[in-house]
């Protein structure tokens, strides 16, 4: 038996249907044929889930280290295995990309593990690509408490049958299916290490195959790894510090509608705000004369982004010597400013840059769904933002 959920409240519904709305609106704003900064949106977006779902781990992952993995450049950091868990996680999420597009996949068992074994592969003492050999606990790495003990060893292996069972079932609510494979895939904790990035995975995983939004912008990661003190709580208060499956998981179902309502409303706000930065950057590499293939390494820096030389050449499509020569003129007009030497060199916003941030950027107060649906307020659209 695995955790299941008996009924939906009428509240929980009608916060499903406004999170389904929000996505809907996402789906048309985030199409490739619409901005020419769907792209960096795309991969800040990847980026940001890489940063979440790692710092979980107590793994150090930076934003320029993200950015650069999704770039398919060596993050900087200088630990090895920090390194190999962010490349690891990021060749599995991409795995992911892949099987969504694939309308005959099976969710199966050797599809799980091979997620596992690209994520832990790095460390053959995890156990990576198998199930658990023995008895296993939970740690809050912020607290370095126990929190939770996994089931009996012996069950496992039926736990996740069950469990892949439920994710090939048909569901016509991918909200609440994602967030119990989730939960269901955290508790059992098949996996020596790793149950929690591949929990989210699979939550990710069950809601791209939907088909409603790009993958890259289903993920809850971020928000997860900006309130893991709350994760942790709702999965201790649903877990009760062992296999329970016959607890009420809604709590837990209310901490990712959350989730997902406040990171769809999120990324409104980002594709506004990209929308009104672009716009700027494009008159002002015009008023300056300068070429509009340079507007990528801008917005990077402008966002807070380290610039550098390999990832933008990659990104406009160009050689080395032209890379190297915009580079150079957007520093020579004040807009980036370089730092370091020769292969060590990298490029932030220049005071005029920052100046066009500042005007340009958009910013909301999220509310809590719930509180919203009782206080009336209606849903808010991309159109209504600055």
């Amino acid at each position: 038996m695995i955790f299941t959920l008996k009924n939906i409240p009428k509240e929980y519904v009608q916060v499903i249907e406004n999170i389904m709305n929000y996505r809907a609106e996402l789906r048309h704003f985030t199409s490739d044929s619409m901005n020419r900064w769907w792209g960096p949106l795309a991969r800040m977006a990847a980026a940001r889930a890489m940063v979440g779902s790692n710092s979980i781990e107590g793994i150090n992952v930076t934003l320029d280290d993200a950015v650069a993995v999704v770039d398919g450049e060596a993050p900087a950091t200088s630990q090895d295995e920090d390194r190999a868990a962010i490349q690891g996680y990021w060749n599995a999420m991409t795995y992911i990309v892949q099987l969504s597009k694939d309308p005959s996949y099976i969710h199966n068992e050797n599809t799980i593990k091979s997620l596992h074994y690209m994520m832990l592969g790095y460390d053959l003492g995890k156990n990576p690509g198998r199930w658990r050999p023995g008895s296993i606990h939970v740690s809050n790495t912020a607290t370095n408490t126990i929190v939770y003990e996994g089931p009996d060893v012996s069950l496992v292996p039926g736990l996740m049958a069950e469990l892949i069972e439920f994710l090939n079932t048909p569901n016509d609510q991918p909200l609440v299916k994602a967030a119990m494979v989730h939960l269901n895939l955290a508790m059992i904790h098949p996996f020596s290490d790793g149950n929690g990035r591949m929990a989210r995975a699979l939550q990710t995983m069950v809601l791209s195959r939907e088909g409603i939004l790009d993958p890259r912008f289903s993920s809850i990661e971020e928000y997860i790894g900006r309130h893991s003190s709350d994760y942790y709580a709702v999965l201790a208060e649903v877990g009760q510090g062992a296999w329970h499956p016959d607890r009420d998981p809604i709590l837990w179902l209310k901490f990712c509608l959350t989730a997902h309502y406040k990171q769809a409303r999120n990324l409104l706000r980002r594709i506004a705000d990209m929308g009104r930065l672009w716009k700027a950057l494009e008159e002002e590499a015009k008023r300056r004369k300068i070429h509009e293939r340079t507007l990528s390494a801008l917005a990077d820096a402008a966002i807070g982004l380290k610039v550098k030389n390999p990832a933008y050449k990659n990104q406009a499509g160009i050689s080395n010597q032209t890379a190297k020569y915009d580079l150079k003129r957007l520093a020579d007009e004040g807009l980036l400013m370089p730092k370091g030497e020769k292969k060590g060199r990298y490029y932030l916003a220049g005071e005029s840059l920052q100046k066009i941030r500042t005007e340009t950027r958009v910013s909301e107060k999220i509310p809590d769904p719930f509180e919203e649906i009782h206080e009336g307020n209606a849903i808010r659209r991309l159109s209504d933002l600055p």
